[in-house]
Formats: C-alpha cells, structure tokens, sequence
C-alpha cells in the first residue's frame, strides 16, 4: 500500500489521533472495557497489554462490545516462538470447547500464515484453515518486533495488512458467525508471550 493510501485510509498509523469514527480499545492504563477468559497472565507495562502463557490452556483478552463490521487497527510484538491471533465475530467462554470465532493468524515465523484467516468454528465444528495470504508476502512479518496489523470487515469481504502489505482480500460465502466479540489470544501449551498496543476501531455498523 502506498504511504497516501495509508495515511487517507489509517491516519491513527501516522499521527497521534486518529482520523474521523475512530475509537481507542486500549486506554494504554488498565484493561477497561476488556474481559480475560483462562488463567493466562494479563497486565499493563509500559503503556503496553502483556499476555503470558503460564499454563498450558487457551487464554483470551476480549472486548466487552460486540462488534459487526469494522476496521481494526493494532500493533503487536511476539515475545517468543508463539502462535497468537485476533479473533472476531466470536463467543468465548470459560469452557474453550464451545467458543465461536474466526481468527486472523498471528505467528512469530515466516510461513506460519500471518494474516490469513482460520477457524469460523461454532461450538465444536471448525473448518480449519479458510485462507492463506501469498507466500511471497508472508515475509513482511518482523520477528521480535513490532507489527502493524489491520483487519476489516465489511460483510461477507474480510482484508487483513501486515505492515502495509495487503495478506489477504477475500469474500467469504458462507461464514459461520457473522457477530461478536475481539479477542486477542495466548495459544495453548505455555510459554507464550505476546504484547500489543495502539488498538483502534472503526465501527461501521454503527455508522
């Protein structure tokens, strides 16, 4: 995507305030307007949300509000090997079994698909992999540092970019769960170690 492109699109990327319809999900003080679902360790440093892995269960950061259509906008730092991601249209609960969502791949190595889409699960039914973005663009993803990550949902057309770089534009026919909340997940089996900041969202249902 090229810097005009971005700037009228996301202006929050390169100024301090973003443009018109944006909302902050992170205060960048405390988890307000967050719930934690899993006995993984979430806190505040730095002006930053620190998830931890410590046991070998799922864990999940998710919003409060349910959210439709929308444009999200994150940065996100993998702090180990781990398998993260920002899930949307989802129900979790304690019982990890039965949750509803769709996830946007977060991965810390190259080739782990970043940015594509996996899941639509309903209760116990997933369906795996939905897409993956172009090999040749899945090296745009920085390990050990910060990433710019946005996800934008309109309908049945979900894009993803990493880094300004488009991973996937695709128009999905039959999804599964069409509302619900954002989470942002610790994978299961320890060890994880995830960190993101600069969370916004453009409600678009709403508008």
């Amino acid at each position: 995507m090229r810097f005009l492109e971005l700037a009228a699109l996301f202006p929050l990327v390169l100024a301090a305030q973003p443009g018109p319809g944006w909302v902050s999900l992170f205060n960048g003080k405390d988890l307000s307007g967050w719930k934690t679902v899993g006995k993984e360790r979430w806190v505040i440093e730095n002006g930053t949300i620190f998830g931890e892995a410590i046991t070998k269960g799922d864990g999940f950061l998710k919003t409060e509000k349910t959210y439709k259509d929308f444009h999200l906008f994150l940065r996100y730092r993998c702090e180990a090997d781990t398998n993260s991601g920002v899930f949307y249209h989802s129900d979790i609960t304690e019982d990890i079994s039965q949750i509803k969502f769709i996830q946007v791949e977060i991965d810390n190595r190259v080739g782990r698909h970043t940015g594509g889409l996996h899941g639509d699960r309903d209760g116990k039914v997933s369906r795996g992999w939905i897409v993956w973005p172009a090999p040749e663009n899945e090296t745009v993803m920085r390990p050990w540092d910060w990433n710019e990550m946005v996800v934008m949902v309109e309908g049945n057309r979900i894009r993803t970019r990493l880094n300004g770089v488009q991973m996937i534009d695709f128009t999905y026919p039959n999804p599964n769960n069409k509302d619900g909340i954002i989470a942002l997940q610790l994978h299961s089996g320890g060890g994880g170690k995830m960190r993101f900041k600069d969370i916004w969202i453009r409600d678009l249902t709403a508008r």
